[in-house]
């Protein structure tokens, strides 16, 4: 009876969402549309080479994207951000950007009854819709810094990737306590919450990040 009632619990499915469900990136697309809707910011991208090379020496994922965040919208008001942000996404799945694999993948735990979770590093300006878009029960993203209604683009909590990601993971495990964790992801620093995860799947990822994926016992797969 114990091992039967294990079996009826329902999983936690969780999914990156960059090179994961998509095809690319979102966050540059999203970023540079939106420049390009405002040509004046444009001229202050060549401030971003600092950025570049202090990201280059220090390694700061998130220093490097408040930055380019900052340059690209900082001071936009909030409202003026949502309705950019419901229009960019809307577009995303008409053109291509998620893979079918992926969506089939989101189905199946959906028809199973899993608990449904997006994890990304990319930012709260859009990911949240996407998480609702694709009708996801929870989504977990960096966070970022408003001054009243207008974007500082400081980021509100830490970037979530790599060991961030595990603390999310570990997190997820208070709020779904009998639930084992499925977990998705494509690149190397995808790899420390895959380890955590009850199953693990590392898809569409590249040599070196499946070598270090079959030394850890996580299966790989291809998603079209």
């Amino acid at each position: 009876m114990g091992s039967r009632a294990r079996n009826l619990v329902n999983s936690v499915a969780l999914f990156d969402l960059d090179g994961t469900l998509t095809f690319h990136d979102t966050l540059m697309p999203f970023l540079m549309g939106y420049a390009a809707r405002h040509p004046a910011r444009l001229a202050g991208l060549w401030r971003l080479a600092p950025a570049l090379a202090d990201y280059a020496g220090a390694r700061d994922r998130g220093l490097l994207k408040s930055r380019v965040i900052r340059l690209a919208m900082g001071g936009a008001r909030r409202s003026e951000l949502e309705a950019y942000a419901a229009a960019y996404v809307r577009r995303l799945i008409p053109r291509g950007v998620f893979r079918a694999d992926a969506l089939a993948a989101v189905e199946a735990h959906r028809a199973a009854g899993d608990h449904l979770v997006l994890l990304s590093a990319s930012p709260d300006l859009y990911v949240p819709l996407i998480g609702g878009h694709l009708r996801f029960e929870r989504t977990l993203c960096t966070e970022l810094k408003w001054e009243g209604e207008r974007l500082d683009g400081a980021l509100k909590t830490s970037n979530r990737r790599g060991d961030e990601k595990v603390r999310c993971l570990e997190w997820l495990r208070t709020q779904y306590p009998d639930a084992p964790i499925v977990a998705y992801g494509n690149s190397d620093s995808d790899l420390p919450h895959l380890q955590k995860a009850d199953r693990a799947v590392l898809v569409n990822a590249n040599g070196r990040a499946r070598r270090l994926a079959a030394e850890a016992g996580i299966a790989t797969a291809d998603w079209r």
